[in-house]
C-alpha cells in the first residue's frame, strides 16, 4: 500500500465513535507522544505555534465530565430533561482521556500588534491552527484503533477547567477531544452528492 492510500485508509477511519471504554489498544505514554508529534508538526498562519493542548488521563480525564455535568445542572433544571444530558456525559466519563484544545490569545494579540494589517483575520486563523491540531490528532488515534468524538462544552466550562487546572487566563479553550477503546464502532456513513461540494476547472 503506497503511502497515499495509507493515509486515505486513516481519514476513512477518522469517525465520530461514542460507545467507548478506558481500555487503549495502545499505552497512554504512546498516546501523549502522538499528541506531541502533533503539537510540533501541526502548521499555523505565521508560524505562529499559538496552539496549546492539555491531555486528561484517569481521574483527571473523570474530573473534567463531573465539571462539565455539576456546571450542566445549573442550566437545565429540568429533571427528565437532565437524564438525557447526564447519560450522555456518562459515556464520556468513561473513556480514557480527554485532549483539551486551547488558543493562547496573547499569541494572537501579539501578531495583531505587529501586523495590523491582518489584525482582525488572527483571531479566525487561530481557529484554523486549532481545527488542523484537532485532526490531526483525531485521524493519529484513529490511526492505532482509538475511537474519539469532538465536543464543545466551552464556554460553559472555561472558568472551572481553568481552575481545576491552573490554565493560563491566556488560554481560550476551542474543543474537547474524548478518547477510548472502541466498544461500537461508527455506524455507516451518509455522504451528500460529490457533485454539490466540488467544482475542477482547467481539465
Amino acid at each position: 500500500m503506497s503511502d497515499l492510500q495509507t493515509f486515505q485508509k486513516i481519514a476513512e477511519a477518522r469517525r465520530s465513535v461514542y460507545a467507548l471504554n478506558d481500555q487503549l489498544p495502545v499505552s497512554k505514554d504512546d498516546v501523549v507522544k502522538l499528541v506531541e508529534h502533533a503539537v510540533l508538526h501541526t502548521p499555523s498562519a505565521f508560524n505562529s505555534q499559538s496552539s496549546r493542548l492539555v491531555v486528561l488521563l484517569g481521574e483527571d480525564h473523570k474530573k473534567l465530565w463531573q465539571i462539565t455535568e455539576d456546571e450542566l445542572r445549573k442550566i437545565v433544571k429540568d429533571d427528565e430533561q437532565f437524564e438525557a444530558t447526564k447519560q450522555k456525559l456518562e459515556g464520556f466519563k468513561a473513556g480514557a482521556g480527554t485532549v483539551l484544545f486551547f488558543e493562547d490569545k496573547a499569541v494572537v494579540e501579539n501578531l495583531q500588534d505587529q501586523f495590523a494589517l491582518y489584525a482582525d483575520r488572527f483571531p479566525v486563523w487561530a481557529e484554523h491552527a486549532s481545527a488542523m491540531h484537532q485532526y490531526v490528532i483525531w485521524s493519529a488515534l484513529a490511526s492505532l484503533g482509538i475511537g474519539a468524538n469532538l465536543q464543545h462544552y466551552n464556554p460553559i466550562i472555561d472558568e472551572p477547567v481553568a481552575k481545576a487546572w491552573n490554565i493560563d487566563p491566556k488560554w481560550k479553550l476551542i474543543a474537547q477531544l474524548v478518547f477510548g477503546g472502541v466498544v461500537e464502532p461508527a455506524g455507516e456513513k451518509q455522504f451528500a452528492p460529490l457533485e454539490t461540494r466540488l467544482k475542477v476547472y482547467g481539465k
